[in-house]
């Protein structure tokens, strides 16, 4: 797997995709790539003017691409349903967008901002566009985690983390929650006999935006490897056939084993019917009976 590079994707010609986040970051050139092999992208990001630039720079690097921005704000669920409300197909979901290591805030609606955006709004994105991926063959869902879940803790009774907030514990947990939620999408679409894979991946450390360095942000780029390299593991998941649903890829393309918290079924199915509750979003197409 590690000789495996972008030239080495299918043909994506007739899917679409929408990559989460994809305005900046590792989003970006996973967009881009997906774009490069035919697919219709959809840059999907809270801010037009960034959104609307991507678009224009995926454009730019591959002539004829078929590419459109789409508005989506993961941190206020109204957003989150009004984007899916307006998505006709998908094949391909790519759940990259995200925060970290900021200050404790609140979402719209009033989660603890890391666990509310990263993982709550790509619940409930991924659980409303469930009955268009569904309807494609062979479709597929990917979550972007890290290895910081495996720091990750999940106190049900200090969801807002009201008591005990540290950013980089947050970012964990919202990691952690990522890891739970893409290996309990695999069960579940096993047990239903749905036609649909999910795969998590880390990118491994890369010069992204999600690390605010001040005035020393420029050495970011001396640090860690670029946002081209960091979306490999996005890239692979997302369209290799040699992949199984519920496996989890590294920065280096080698399956990683997660923690022992993030293989809990039971912790997973407890996030899962949190999740439900506080989004509103049912997957009643794959809910256990």
């Amino acid at each position: 797997m590690t000789t495996w590079t972008p030239a080495s994707m299918p043909d994506l010609t007739g899917k679409t995709a929408i990559v989460t986040g994809a305005n900046t970051g590792i989003g970006l050139p996973t967009a881009l790539e997906l774009a490069r092999h035919g697919a219709h992208v959809v840059v999907a990001a809270r801010n037009p003017g960034k959104g609307a630039a991507a678009v224009a720079e995926i454009q730019r690097a591959v002539p004829g691409a078929e590419v459109e921005y789409g508005r989506l704000d993961l941190s206020d669920l109204a957003s989150v349903r009004t984007f899916a409300a307006g998505v006709g197909k998908v094949d391909l979901l790519v759940n990259n967008a995200g925060i970290g290591m900021i200050p404790r805030q609140e979402t719209k609606d009033g989660f603890e901002m890391q666990f509310g955006t990263n993982h709550l709004g790509h619940f409930a994105l991924t659980g409303l566009l469930l009955p268009l991926l569904l309807a494609a063959p062979g479709a597929r869902v990917v979550n972007v985690s890290s290895d910081a879940h495996a720091m990750g803790r999940l106190d049900f009774g200090n969801l807002d983390l009201e008591r005990g907030y540290g950013r980089m514990s947050a970012y964990g947990r919202s990691k952690l929650a990522n890891l739970l939620f893409a290996l309990e999408l695999q069960r579940r679409a096993q047990r239903a006999g749905a036609d649909l894979i999910s795969v998590a991946t880390h990118p491994g450390a890369t010069a992204t935006s999600i690390f605010k360095l001040g005035p020393l942000q420029p050495l970011l780029g001396l640090l860690f490897k670029g946002p081209a390299r960091g979306a490999l593991s996005s890239l692979y998941a997302a369209t290799s056939p040699d992949l199984r649903g519920g496996e989890f890829v590294g920065p280096t393309l080698k399956l990683l084993t997660p923690s022992e918290t993030a293989r809990s079924e039971e912790v997973a199915r407890r996030l899962w019917d949190v999740s439900t509750e506080l989004t509103g979003v049912r997957f009643d197409e794959i809910a256990y009976s």
